[in-house]
């Protein structure tokens, strides 16, 4: 269970203001930090094929002495690819589960010589501690039915739909598909939320996609698929990613709260530019996800002494923020595009 600790920082932590539907993106992204993401009423316009592509490369680090750096040989799962038989001769390679045991202490000892700056975050702030997640159909599907909703109502209607579907234990895409728009409306999720739902649920049923293909597919190829999936766009799966399959170098560059730590950490004039910021961040990897962490906690930090966020016409505050964000890895509330910084703390 992720607890979560909320801070006002406007334009923090907001990915792009277009839906997340998959007609523009071909591209790559599947856990925090941003808010207002799928849109019910816009189409997506950025696929966002950024940061986590960076799979096997470790970088040079001429800034600093080698022999500061940890001596480590990166790890990696060796996936043979059954589906192109003309790639069998060259595996692809993923990279280890930051809940792997010793992945995570790796990453800091890496960080910290890596990146100096990084060393008075990672002592002010815990060790984060990488919970079991659910299955990636069902951490999708509640990512999806969470759109534009606070948690209490988010919440309530996820208890329908688990009721309506026999149990949480049952929620599977050929259960998805036995719905009708009309029975997910009377629960009270949209025409648009479950088209969203159905999609999903038939590249499932047509093979396109299932967990096991989702845990086993390297980064660029997991952002592909999944954004081609209708309402699922590149914020959600660098979420995903990071928080569900702890996946550890995803850097999502279009977050505004991490743009907003990178120009705090490195005294920038000007708020990074996502082009700029694989740049900034390249003596990151390929740890970025563990970076990323920090860094939002950093803006956290920063924030803490806001009372509230305005989010339209009405002052929200903290503790409400911090209701509508517990126990959820994948909230966007892609309704409120001012909204601050939330920090997923474990």
């Amino acid at each position: 269970m992720y607890n979560v600790f909320i801070c006002s920082v406007p334009h923090s932590l907001t990915p792009p203001k277009s839906a997340e539907s998959n007609s523009d993106s071909a591209a790559f992204k599947i856990f925090i930090h941003s808010m207002g993401e799928e849109s019910e009423s816009e189409s997506q316009s950025q696929p966002n094929p950024n940061t986590t592509t960076y799979l096997t490369n470790v970088p040079r680090q001429s800034h600093s002495p080698p022999s500061k750096l940890p001596s480590r040989p990166r790890k990696f799962r060796k996936l043979s690819n059954t589906t192109d038989s003309h790639n069998n001769s060259n595996p692809r390679l993923i990279p280890r589960s930051l809940s792997s045991e010793g992945e995570l202490e790796s990453a800091i000892n890496y960080l910290k010589s890596s990146d100096p700056l990084l060393i008075p975050l990672i002592q002010t702030y815990p060790l984060p501690i990488l919970e079991l997640s659910q299955p990636p159909f069902l951490a999708l599907t509640k990512s999806i039915l969470f759109q534009q909703l606070a948690f209490k109502a988010g919440s309530s209607i996820y208890s329908r739909f688990i009721s309506l579907c026999g149990g949480e234990c049952n929620i599977s895409p050929d259960i998805v598909l036995g719905l009708t728009p009309q029975q997910l409306r009377q629960i009270g999720i949209s025409a648009r939320k479950a088209s969203y739902l159905h999609d999903l649920a038939r590249k499932y049923q047509n093979g396109i996609l299932s967990d096991k293909s989702i845990v086993e597919m390297d980064d660029k190829s997991l952002f592909a698929m999944l954004t081609m999936v209708n309402g699922v766009g590149p914020w959600s799966v660098h979420m995903f990613m990071i928080f569900s399959l702890h996946r550890p170098d995803v850097l999502p560059i279009h977050d505004l709260g991490i743009r907003k730590g990178v120009k705090m950490l490195y005294g920038l004039e000007d708020l990074p530019r996502p082009s700029q910021m694989d740049q900034l961040c390249e003596k990151w990897k390929p740890y970025r996800s563990v970076a990323s962490w920090y860094i939002w906690r950093f803006v956290e930090a920063k924030g803490a002494n806001s009372k509230a966020t305005v989010v339209g016409n009405s002052d929200v505050s903290l503790q409400l923020l911090l209701q509508q964000q517990h126990q959820h890895f994948l909230d966007p509330l892609n309704e409120i595009h001012n909204v601050g910084y939330v920090s997923f703390c474990f």
